[in-house]
Formats: structure tokens, C-alpha cells, sequence
């Protein structure tokens, strides 16, 4: 990872909610959760400031790098329609090598939606596909 990024950093991210991504939608070739209401779903959310995350972080990967989500602790707390602009805050909260701890707040103009904690580990791409490629093989998914 590339010098510059320190505690206390912070950024903002934005993204219009559209029909997708509310809970009707979720896993809706399943017929999941059809009669949900279409508010904004819970994992968009995170997925949301998972992005968020990353696009902080994004400016600082070296050559090959990239990052992968390992923890997640935030609530959902105020619904969100779809129309509705969602922003979120990220800050820096602590730089551990290559595991970086986000403080992460969501807001729908109206209403805090969501607020919590992520870890993001940095990673290597290529070392990372080449243990995917031996968990595919283990798992009898080659071919």
C-alpha cells in the first residue's frame, strides 16, 4: 500500500437507491422475499459502505492490489425508497499493516439509515487467485 493514508481520514460517498436494490430484489431468481417491503435492503447497505470503503482506500493500492471485506458491524436503523440519495461517511479509525478499521455512517437526507464499523485487509490480487484457484480445485470446481 502506497504512504499517505492515516487515522482519522475521511470521505463521502454517494448513490441514488434505485428498484434494485430493495429487498424485493434481493435474491429475486429465488423468490426470496417477494411481498418485502421495496425499501432500501439491509445488505445493499452494507455493500454500500463496503464501496464506500474502498473508494478511500482505492488511491493508495499499489501496483496488484486490492482489498476484501472481513468484518462488518453496523446497524440499519431508518428505511430508505428508492429515488432516495444514500451518503456515506467513512473515516480512518485505526491502520494495522494491512487491515484498515472504517467508522461508517449512512445517511438518506431525511434519516441516519445505518452507522457502524468495517475492517478491510489489504491484498496481494495475484496471491489471492492463486489461493482461490486451490480452494476451486479442492472443491471439485475445476473445468
Amino acid at each position: 500500500m502506497r504512504p499517505g493514508l492515516k487515522q482519522g481520514d475521511r470521505a463521502s460517498f454517494r448513490m441514488t437507491v434505485m428498484p434494485g436494490d430493495t429487498v424485493p430484489a434481493l435474491f429475486s431468481d429465488r423468490n426470496a422475499f417477494p411481498d418485502m417491503p421495496a425499501v432500501f435492503a439491509t445488505a445493499k447497505m452494507v455493500g454500500l459502505m463496503e464501496w464506500a470503503c474502498v473508494e478511500q482506500l482505492r488511491p493508495y493500492y499499489d501496483e496488484g492490489e486490492d482489498s476484501l471485506g472481513i468484518h462488518v458491524d453496523v446497524d440499519h436503523s431508518a428505511p430508505t425508497l428508492p429515488g432516495q440519495v444514500v451518503t456515506v461517511e467513512t473515516e480512518v479509525e485505526e491502520i494495522d499493516g494491512r487491515f484498515i478499521w472504517f467508522r461508517v455512517e449512512a445517511h438518506d437526507g431525511i434519516d441516519r439509515i445505518g452507522a457502524g464499523r468495517h475492517r478491510r485487509a489489504v491484498i496481494e490480487s495475484a496471491k489471492f487467485n492463486d489461493r482461490l484457484g486451490a480452494k476451486r480445485a479442492a472443491a471439485g470446481l475445476e473445468g
